[in-house]
């Protein structure tokens, strides 16, 4: 009797970063996508997909109504805004992992920049430069100053690490109460109280139903004038227009790698807001993102080729 053909292989689809990527199963079959090309091959046939490292998550769902065989996505980035949404209309069950971890240190490498750029008023003195202008002025230093920390995880804790030198009186808040190696976190239910008394608030939730403008006028309001609010998390977690509207006052200061709308559109009045600094959501991107990512993606597809419980598992 002839000998019956070999399954094929289940195939994983790649970001076209990762073409040198060594050392995956070979039991598995690898195309590559960019996120602007025709498609590598039948998406049908996709179990395994690692979308682009883009925003646009209309690039990163193209493809997912043909994946009617998908049974994991693995995206590049922490947060899986809307994407839990978009699998949830699937016809079979898909596992939803995230970056988890990876960009927690280059993330809070950026959050202690944007800190410290504003207070030393590094922007205005980038303006005097370009300007011919030589302005002296005295500046705050973080030396010492209270930081309250809005969404403890990864990202948090990592600028935790980074703050030790400077002597800051950090005060943690997370989604609940717990305890952790460096002190006390707090419960959500408590942020208006502590905000009150923080010269810099540094966010770093997920963004969730409940942390949908969690940044509100209200909150707002309870920030001491003076202070710092700096936020790495996601653009949504704070009011625009309440943002807007404080800073204008001239109270607070305000540090924006992320924002909403993203990307902010030319002659946005954050971009002209005073004391405002804004970054285009490069928390992240930094010389040693790529090795960890490939590090992520070689430890899940070995687990999944294996039929092993992925990791960084995001319910949805």
């Amino acid at each position: 009797m002839p000998s019956e053909a070999p399954p094929d292989p289940r195939q994983v689809w790649l970001p076209a970063e990762f073409t040198r990527l060594a050392g995956l199963p070979d039991t598995l079959r690898y195309a590559h996508w960019d996120g602007r090309s025709p498609f590598p091959s039948d998406p049908g046939a996709v179990e395994f997909y690692v979308p682009p490292l883009v925003q646009d998550l209309g690039v990163i769902g193209r493809p997912l109504e043909r994946m009617t065989r998908l049974r994991a996505v693995q995206a590049l980035s922490s947060g899986t805004d809307g994407l839990g949404a978009r699998l949830r209309r699937l016809p079979g069950p898909v596992t939803l992992c995230n970056a988890r971890g990876v960009h927690a240190r280059s993330t809070a490498e950026l959050a202690l920049t944007l800190v410290l750029a504003s207070l030393r008023r590094v922007p205005e003195h980038a303006r005097d430069q370009r300007a011919g202008v030589w302005r002296p002025a005295v500046t705050p230093s973080l030396y010492g100053r209270s930081v309250l920390i809005v969404g403890y995880g990864a990202v948090g804790g990592a600028l935790d690490e980074l703050l030790t030198p400077f002597g800051c009186a950090v005060t943690r808040v997370a989604r609940t109460a717990r305890d952790c190696p460096r002190g006390p976190v707090h419960g959500a239910d408590r942020l208006p109280e502590l905000v009150a008394d923080a010269d810099v608030v540094v966010l770093t939730p997920a963004l969730t139903p409940a942390t949908h403008h969690l940044v509100d006028a209200g909150l707002l309001a309870r920030v001491r004038d003076g202070a710092l609010l700096v936020n790495v998390a996601r653009g949504e977690v704070v009011d625009t227009a309440a943002l807007l509207a404080r800073v204008r006052g001239g109270g607070l200061r305000a540090a924006l790698d992320v924002t909403d709308p993203e990307p902010l559109p030319t002659g946005h009045p954050l971009r002209a807001a005073p004391g405002v600094l804004v970054t285009p959501h490069v928390g992240a991107f930094t010389s040693t993102m790529w090795p960890r990512l490939e590090a992520l993606i070689r430890r899940q597809l070995g687990r999944f080729a294996a039929g092993e419980e992925l990791a960084n598992v995001v319910a949805y």
